[in-house]
């Protein structure tokens, strides 16, 4: 069962504390969750369960440190494409989709059709990917680049703001 729009489930305190607690620590035992959502371990594996079920808890992963790997070069690209069909659009996300380079991508509206966020070694690496995905004419009109130099903050969801928001 996966949460729409139109039926949401509803979450109260307990349900936002567990969110934004396994939102930072995603190994945390199931006892020691319950323990700081003051709940037995029974229903709160049971809440746990109905959140997994609705899909508001998609998964759970490790945050790797890009520091782990030395210096890194993370670059936003606004980018905009010579035509919108659908097709252009669907050969454009395809071949986006394909490129491990590529972290995270978004469909904006506003000016720029994409915004893609691309983490590589080096500027040269980034300079090189760009030539060859302009070479595979995969409908790329413009496109900007800009290379973060420091990076500010990173955080979780806000939760319970986010929540806050339904009623």
């Amino acid at each position: 069962m996966s949460v729409s729009n139109t039926e949401r489930l509803r979450l109260d305190d307990r349900d936002i504390k567990i969110l934004s607690i396994l939102q930072r620590e995603g190994r945390i035992p199931k006892a020691a969750l319950a323990e700081r959502v003051n709940l037995s371990a029974t229903p709160c594996w049971e809440r746990l369960r109905r959140l997994e079920d609705a899909g508001i808890i998609e998964s759970y992963q490790a945050q790797i440190s890009l520091k782990a790997f030395g210096p890194v070069t993370i670059v936003f690209v606004p980018i905009e494409i010579e035509n919108h069909r659908s097709d252009d659009f669907a050969r454009f996300e395809k071949a986006i989709a394909a490129i491990p380079e590529v972290v995270e991508c978004w469909a904006v509206g506003g000016g720029m059709d994409y915004i893609c966020k691309l983490i590589v070694r080096h500027l040269d690496d980034y300079q090189r990917l760009i030539n060859d995905l302009l070479a595979r004419e995969i409908g790329i009109k413009r496109y900007y680049s800009y290379v973060v130099t420091l990076p500010i903050k990173d955080e979780p969801l806000p939760v319970a703001r986010l929540a806050a928001s339904q009623e």
